[in-house]
């Protein structure tokens, strides 16, 4: 067993001391700061996820890097249209992904099915229909813009975990959350 696993043992017990709680919270905050990512292009969305990596928009510079490993990451940025067919490689490679682990949805075809939605019975209608899903990020495809502010928004969500099971660190966010935003009431 792991040290971080002792610490959030003992934090889900009795509410941890004050020196557990601030390791606690620095364990959180370097977890959201160093994303490996396993980039799982499947379609066009791959290029912009692709462009998203030299140096005009520095992937990089948020702490995240690509490993071709899944054993090795923590992040599966799903790009691209999933097939029937692919789908089991893609939940086996997930699976293969240690915890805790997160995965990010790019583009309309990964969030949806896309433009395949109503007339192709080989795409997948959204890859939350067999992986949890923590950040969508919607486009046709989208520009790597808006792949670097999904990982920025999932660094606040893994930031707010906490390593004790079932225990998180609320904090203000600028978009509403579910329970929280307008759409909610519809």
């Amino acid at each position: 067993m792991a040290i971080v696993d002792n610490i959030g043992t003992a934090l889900s017990g009795s509410g941890g001391s004050v020196i557990l709680t601030s390791v606690d919270k620095l364990v959180d905050w370097s977890r959201g700061q160093s994303l490996w990512a396993f980039p799982m292009g499947t379609a066009c969305c791959a290029m912009e996820l692709i462009a998203a990596s030299f140096n005009k928009f520095d992937f990089d510079r948020l702490g995240t890097f690509p490993r071709p490993d899944p054993r090795h990451t923590d992040v599966m940025i799903l790009a691209g249209t999933i097939t029937e067919k692919m789908k089991p490689a893609v939940k086996l490679l997930y699976d293969q992904m240690p915890e805790p682990k997160w995965v990010v949805a790019m583009g309309n075809c990964t969030v949806s099915g896309g433009i395949f939605y109503y007339d192709t019975y080989s795409v997948v209608r959204g890859a939350d229909t067999f992986l949890p899903i923590d950040v969508y990020i919607a486009g046709c495809p989208p520009r790597p813009e808006s792949l670097q502010d999904g990982i920025i928004q999932l660094r606040e969500l893994v930031r707010e975990e906490s390593i004790a099971p079932g225990k998180r660190h609320e904090r203000k966010t600028l978009l509403p959350r579910k329970g929280e935003g307008a759409g909610d009431a519809l």
